[in-house]
């Protein structure tokens, strides 16, 4: 029965800490406000009422988070009772009773500090009798019944440390120590090192070296509950219970520069803190100290790795590599090193600890190659990226180690860095923390540079203090490697852009639709919020000249103004810049545009004729076109968009010759022909542009020709947009010719005024006449 109920208050305690800590905040706070409900239809008194649940709350948060602590409460406020009935041996006014209720501070203190034996047993094997002797020599004298009192409470605690000594000594004994763990980030431990015992490091010092990095709190939070189970099953195995064996093995996924190596060692401290390694240090490796150059070679690598790792933690970094396939060839060399990692992570795992790591989707794939990989290696810790508010604080932490600072114009100038970057969704790619530690160096080399080309003997805070100058300098240097890097538009200035176009109302209130979809989707996510899927690759149907290229480079700035795209530059293509010479080369060829475009939008015009159906035999060529974006345009659905443009039938039967097209390309948006008006408003905007203007009668033939060329259908054959551009640059030019004639006396209107007679001579240029 005893067990049973442990077992529960465990599964319990599991699911209690796999909620967000906002759900648990929000899950008290609706017990809290329910109760004082219940209290006010109970007729209750609701500040007693709320005051007490407000303990009752604050007693169940404490035993979830630490049980012992919580049992120590329960013995804590029974000795208060006891207090309370023994105050009525003594005389009115005596103070024994009060240091009798202080006794237990200390004893409750002193109970947590002995390890390896329970504190709640302690407190209550320290108080009782103290108590007992208390009550019976309250008649004799105040004095002798305080001092045997406090006494007894000594004598039992001296008693406990002496027990948990024998414990912990017991323990030791049971397994055979074998330390050969490295230290390789601060480097190797000297020969005469290696044989010394490792530092004493206590549970609360590993924990509060994890609390005090920045950021992470899913993380830190992950470790907490580790932390917690594994003191719950050395409180159930000291008790008789039988308990799990701790989790070993850990996989750690996320972005460069987040922390992983430095979690890493505060693992391996809270793990010898517990007991459960015999060393705090951490052999850090990758594919290189693993593989061999000739299979046979790999195994014994592997193992002397894992030999040089026993009694601390092996931490494999980028540990997706092991398993390399990308020639379509299976990689025996990193096979037999996984199979040999594997065998060695349960025949040594109560002596090791290997923390696998690297990106999450590559580590996703990698543990899917494997069963044992994912049996073994269960545990998965995610690691954020960081914020810029973060990013700004660790900015600060490593000045401060520098001996360096931040002038107080350049904290809000580097936020505004920092959240630029995250913008556009840079930070994971520029290594988080890491590119923080470059742009610390890099800004103060720029400041050196800059204080000692000033000349004279520079001040104290001159030769420590980074200007915005400085910290702009270094951050251009490190991300001129990004395209484009140019200021990030606002969402406001790209939706004006798309506004001051011509014509296109139903492609404007699309787009719209589209720029607040995405909009709402990143404050669901930002708070919380569960966030379906988003729209990442579109279709744009409809004749040429109707804006299509202009209108996708607008949708490239939406996306990059709500940091979906890393920048707003579009890479334009067409079958050409797709298709190889053979099989084979088309692939290579798709990857490599793909792959320019990363970051922001690949625009293909024509896409119809990725699949031309007159080659007899089928268009081999253009399917693995096809097959390759498909396949790019699902795994980099979060680093570019793909536009896919054309005539509106083509299109329809290009999307329908595979389901993989009308599945990932489900957002069309339908192009419309300009009318006669839209067409006169695109050829004034143009001559605005050039600084030219058309005279009223001129205005009237461009309507006039525009209305004519849209009645008889024509429009779409000419271009629409097009037409209205070639339109206005013949009629430029014509006016050109004609004052040119004139010599030397034209007027200032003359020359930028296009009149009837230019607009009539363009028109028959280009009509042939």
């Amino acid at each position: 029965m005893r067990d049973a109920a442990r077992e529960q208050f465990e599964k319990v305690r599991h699911r209690y800490f796999r909620l967000p800590p906002a759900v648990r905040r929000v899950l008290f706070a609706c017990v809290l406000i329910g109760s004082v409900g219940v209290g006010a239809a109970m007729g209750w008194d609701l500040l007693q009422t709320f005051f007490v649940t407000l303990i009752l709350l604050g007693f169940v948060a404490l035993a979830l988070r630490f049980p012992r602590a919580a049992a120590t409460a329960v013995v804590l406020a029974g000795w208060a009772v006891a207090v309370s009935l023994i105050d009525q041996l003594f005389p009115p006014g005596s103070m024994v009773p009060t240091l009798l209720l202080v006794l237990a501070v200390p004893v409750a203190a002193a109970a947590h500090l002995i390890r390896w034996v329970p504190p709640w047993i302690t407190v209550l094997m320290a108080l009782v009798p103290a108590g007992a002797l208390a009550a019976a020599l309250a008649p004799v004298s105040d004095g002798i019944a305080l001092w045997a009192a406090y006494g007894a409470a000594a004598a039992v605690l001296l008693y406990r440390f002496v027990q948990a000594r024998r414990a912990r000594a017991h323990l030791v004994a049971e397994e055979p120590v074998r330390v050969r763990a490295r230290e390789t980030q601060q480097g190797r431990p000297q020969q005469a090192d290696r044989n010394a015992p490792p530092p004493p490091i206590s549970v609360e010092e590993a924990l509060a070296e994890l609390e005090n990095m920045i950021g992470l709190l899913p993380v830190k939070e992950q470790v907490r509950s580790i932390a917690a189970s594994i003191e719950a099953s050395r409180l159930r195995a000291e008790a008789g219970y039988p308990a799990d064996r701790p989790t070993r093995h850990f996989v750690f996924v996320g972005p460069p520069g987040t922390g992983k190596t430095s979690v890493a060692r505060s693992v391996a401290k809270i793990f010898y803190a517990f007991g459960l390694l015999e060393t705090p240090y951490v052999v850090e490796a990758q594919r290189a100290d693993l593989v061999g150059e000739f299979l046979g070679a790999t195994a014994i690598k592997t193992n002397e790795l894992v030999d040089r790792a026993l009694g601390g933690v092996l931490f494999i970094d980028e540990a997706y590599s092991l398993v390399n396939s990308s020639e379509g060839q299976p990689d025996r060399f990193g096979a037999e090193a996984v199979q040999t990692l594997l065998k060695r992570a349960e025949d040594d795992r109560e002596h090791l600890i290997i923390i696998l790591a690297g990106y999450e989707q590559e580590m996703t794939s990698f543990l899917a190659s494997n069963p044992g990989l994912s049996s073994r290696f269960a545990t998965r810790v995610r690691f954020p990226s960081y914020s810029p508010a973060e990013l700004l604080e660790i900015t600060d932490l490593l000045q401060r180690r520098r001996g360096d600072s931040l002038a107080p114009e350049a904290r809000p100038a580097l936020l505004g860095l920092f959240e630029d970057v995250q913008r556009r969704g840079l930070v994971d790619e520029l290594g988080n923390a890491r590119f923080v530690r470059s742009l610390v160096e890099a800004a103060a080399q720029a400041r050196d540079v800059r204080v000692v080309g000033a000349g004279g003997t520079p001040s104290t805070a001159d030769l420590t203090t980074t200007t915005v100058a400085d910290v702009t300098k270094a951050f251009n240097e490190l991300t001129a490697r990004f395209r484009g890097y140019q200021a990030t538009p606002t969402l406001e200035e790209a939706l004006a852009d798309l506004d001051r176009m011509a014509g296109l109302e139903p492609v404007k209130r699309q787009v719209h639709a589209i720029a607040a979809q995405l909009q709402v989707a990143r404050m669901r996510q930002e708070r919380g919020l569960p966030t379906p899927p988003q729209m990442r690759h579109f279709v744009f149907a409809g004749p040429p000249g109707t804006g299509k290229t202009t209108v996708a480079r607008i949708l490239g700035r939406i996306f990059a103004a709500l940091g979906l795209l890393a920048r707003p530059d579009v890479v334009e293509g067409q079958r050409a810049d797709l298709v190889g010479q053979h099989l084979g080369a088309t692939a290579i060829k798709t990857n490599e545009l793909v792959d320019r475009a990363l970051g922001g939008v690949l625009f293909i015009d024509e896409a119809y004729s990725l699949v031309n159906p007159g080659y007899s035999g089928g268009d081999a060529f253009g399917a693995e076109a096809v097959q390759t974006l498909l396949k790019r345009a699902e795994d980099d659905r979060d680093r570019l968009v793909i536009v896919l443009a054309g005539y509106e039938r083509e299109m329809d039967r290009f999307l329908s010759t595979n389901p993989g097209l009308s599945s990932r390309f489900n957002q069309r948006v339908a192009f419309p022909s300009y009318a006669p008006q839209e067409l006169a408003e695109i050829a004034i905007l143009l001559a605005e542009r050039s600084g030219d203007h058309f005279d009223e009668a001129a205005k009237a033939d461009l309507d006039e020709v525009f209305t004519w060329v849209c009645q008889e259908r024509l429009i779409d054959g000419l271009g629409n947009g097009r037409f209205a551009r070639s339109l206005f640059e013949r009629a430029a030019m014509r006016r050109d010719v004609r004052l040119a004639a004139l010599g030397n006396t034209a007027s200032e209107s003359e020359l930028t005024t296009i009149t009837s007679d230019d607009v009539r001579a363009a028109v028959d240029e280009l009509s042939g006449r």
